[in-house]
């Protein structure tokens, strides 16, 4: 068990280390959203200090939104219920056009590296976690509802936002989820 702490340990510092190059150039990309179309991306990067996400296409930004998250974002997700957001490298492994919020993206949580985590701790790591859009049943704007945390460990941006992404992107895209 101390061997697998020591090499978790590892992973996300050499992860971490890699970050910090490309967190330059996502902190000076400005918010954006259009009509115009940008083509299909090749990596999303959340930067969840930031509750930005990044839609990217060979090292370039195309787009940058403000996110939502959980009610607790600060740190990685450990269990179920836990309010956090993941943490580390993942796959937008399929899209869900009849979710509960304004359409849903999966995120593929928990990886190898979650589930050996959770279970040396005996806890359960939770799943279902998503990209999605807009709580119908919210009476605040778009704009009002990303000032807040109010998803379960998801990430939430706006409808229109959600469009963009659901074109953009195909099954199988890489996701990079940041501290």
């Amino acid at each position: 068990m101390h061997k697998i702490f020591i090499l978790v340990s590892f992973v996300i510092s050499i992860s971490y280390s890699l970050q910090i190059g490309a967190v330059t150039s996502l902190q000076s990309a400005s918010y954006s959203s259009s009509n115009t179309s940008i083509g299909k991306i090749d990596l999303v990067v959340v930067d969840k200090s930031q509750s930005s996400m990044a839609l990217m296409r060979n090292g370039q930004i195309l787009r940058k939104y403000r996110i939502a998250m959980g009610d607790r974002p600060v740190g990685h997700k450990l269990t179920e219920g836990d309010q956090r957001t993941p943490e580390g490298r993942y796959l937008l492994d399929y899209k869900k056009s009849d979710s509960a919020y304004y359409r849903a993206i999966h995120i593929s949580y928990p990886n190898e590296e979650d589930s050996l985590r959770a279970n040396a701790l005996g806890l359960d790591p939770g799943g279902q976690i998503m990209i999605h859009g807009q709580n119908p049943n919210s009476s605040l704007s778009p704009e009002e509802a990303q000032r807040y945390n109010w998803t379960d460990g998801c990430i939430a941006i706006t409808n229109a936002q959600m469009d963009e992404l659901w074109r953009a992107i195909d099954e199988g895209t890489p996701i990079e989820i940041w501290p």
